[in-house]
């Protein structure tokens, strides 16, 4: 194989210049030596500023290729199976969660051996809804490390927690940073549902956040998120949020979609002039209409305005995540 000599010190420089004019054949690994770096050539009429470096003769070790995901389902997985996989799957930390249909149980495991590579060091399947008092689902081990527990790394916080027995939204991360950039470092906040603690985390600039978590298990894993982000302004609460007695919030947020519009009452107790309610629920455009009926019975002579209505996220066909900003007048 024809390569060019370069030494050590210029190796970098001349790497890139090779780069830029297309004068690296990447199929074969480079070879080092004492002084010397030997980098294969895929022209060998070099330009002039390469004229001064010798081409030499060097048997180089061809590059092993590296197969995409899509690739290795080829080969696992026939035209009609290959149908059924959904693509979609959701990344935590180093663990990749799939859905696979029962007619792809039987590949479960070459499925997710399939999806290892350098980031992804667990791969498990979902084996259930979200159900139960806290929301958790069901996870089967396909392939990789055996784990599940999970350190996630969103909008500059470390998120430490067990993917199955903990609740976590990582597609709500882009809605965790809008919070995140509305929150005032004047404000107190107060987080209902806290779970593990992310919403906690991204509104952690605030004078005083308070977070309510009735899963012991997520509470555990939120305690230990702020030591891991060195956040001391936090108060911390594994009670069910009718239970404890709080003061008044500028800001309160209400991450629990299913079943947050049974707690408003609650979050209006703990309200003043100017408090800003982020309220979770399941929308679709049509039922959008009756959940504005239902805050107005509940808010009562209470006055309030949904300054906005913030699509975050689809959670089956036509039915969306959203985010109701209502400013408490």
């Amino acid at each position: 194989m024809k390569t060019l000599q370069i030494p050590l010190k210029e190796a970098e420089k001349i790497r890139k210049l090779l780069i830029k004019h297309n004068l690296i054949n990447f199929k074969y690994n480079l070879l080092k030596d004492k002084n010397f770096i030997y980098l294969p050539l895929s022209f060998f009429s070099l330009p002039k500023p390469f004229k001064k470096y010798k081409i030499i003769e060097k048997k180089l070790i061809k590059k092993e290729k590296v197969l995409s995901f899509e690739e290795k389902l080829n080969e696992i997985l026939t035209k009609k199976e290959n149908l059924l996989l959904p693509r979609a799957y959701d990344v935590v930390g180093n663990i990749a969660i799939l859905s696979l249909p029962s007619e792809l149980r039987s590949k479960g495991k070459q499925i997710g051996l399939a999806l290892l590579s350098k980031n992804i060091t667990t791969v498990l399947c979902k084996d259930g809804i979200h159900s139960g008092e806290f929301r958790t689902q069901k996870l089967k081990y396909l392939a990789g490390k055996r784990t599940k527990e999970a350190l996630h790394k969103e909008n500059g916080f470390l998120i430490k927690l067990n993917v199955e027995e903990v609740y976590f939204s990582v597609r709500s991360g882009n809605e965790r940073l809008r919070i995140m950039n509305m929150v005032k470092p004047s404000e107190d906040v107060l987080v209902m549902f806290s779970g593990c603690g992310p919403f906690v985390l991204a509104s952690s600039k605030a004078k005083l956040v308070v977070g309510v978590e009735l899963n012991p298990i997520a509470h555990k894993y939120a305690l230990e998120n702020l030591s891991l982000n060195k956040i001391n302004n936090v108060k911390l609460y594994n009670k069910d949020i009718r239970k404890v007695k709080l003061g008044k919030f500028d800001r309160i947020i209400m991450p629990l979609p299913l079943s947050a519009e049974d707690f408003l009452d609650v979050a209006i107790t703990h309200s003043k002039k100017g408090t800003i309610i982020h309220l979770y629920l399941f929308l679709c455009d049509s039922t959008i209409p009756k959940a504005k009926k239902r805050i107005k019975e509940i808010f009562g002579k209470t006055k309030y305005r949904i300054q906005r209505i913030v699509k975050c996220g689809q959670h089956s066909p036509g039915v969306y995540r959203c985010c109701l900003d209502i400013k408490v007048l």
